[in-house]
């Protein structure tokens, strides 16, 4: 896990962990604020119950998680026109202004709540949604809708759209993991560690 400053490019805080936890997340800011910094925004890449838990600072989901997060609902290329139209609007999150995707988007579930709402009988003969694909997609949307354009919001913040700069970092990090695949975990978090503290 790493908190990264996107004004310096430089790692804050990092820790190994076996999964991500909100309480994780909340260790790293406690930390940032005992060791003296100001926090002006965070951007998040999508765990849902971070973003409750950050209700006190100003949040930015990740376009780009956002937009991957509909795609594995609809997958790239969805066979139903209601996915497809759905992943186009999602595709367009970055390229448009917040007026325009909410309009996209409430246009999009106006044309097919009918569709959205059919529902069939399972062998079970419990009724299930017809279509849970793109309803899932739909509701992903909706629950990140306050967060995506919080940038635009307070433009004198400077807070990014994406954390393309972490992910950047994490894929140099797994690339020199893969080189040294044969070393022990305990050399693995060294290794790391000092290329961290040499470069970031």
């Amino acid at each position: 896990m790493i908190i990264k400053d996107a004004f310096r490019n430089k790692v804050l805080w990092h820790k190994y962990v076996r999964s991500e936890s909100v309480s994780d997340y909340l260790e790293g800011i406690s930390w940032l604020h005992d060791n003296g910094f100001r926090i002006y925004g965070i951007v998040c890449d999508g765990m849902r119950g971070l973003f409750p838990a950050l209700r006190m600072y100003h949040v930015q989901m990740c376009h780009y998680h956002m937009i991957q997060i509909v795609r594995r609902h609809l997958t790239s290329r969805p066979d139903l026109e209601a996915s497809n139209e759905l992943l186009h609007i999602a595709m367009s999150l970055s390229r448009v202004s917040e007026e325009e995707f909410r309009a996209a988007l409430s246009e999009w579930n106006m044309k097919w709540h009918t569709f959205l709402s059919e529902k069939s009988l399972c062998a079970d003969g419990r009724a299930h949604f017809t279509h849970p694909r793109p309803r899932a997609a739909y509701r992903s949307i909706k629950f990140y809708m306050p967060y995506l354009w919080t940038c635009s919001h307070y433009p004198e913040l400077c807070i990014p759209n994406t954390n393309a700069a972490i992910e950047s970092l994490n894929l140099k990090l797994k690339t020199m993991l893969r080189n040294h695949s044969g070393i022990s975990n305990m050399r693995r978090m060294k290794l790391l560690d000092e290329y961290i503290a040499r470069h970031y």
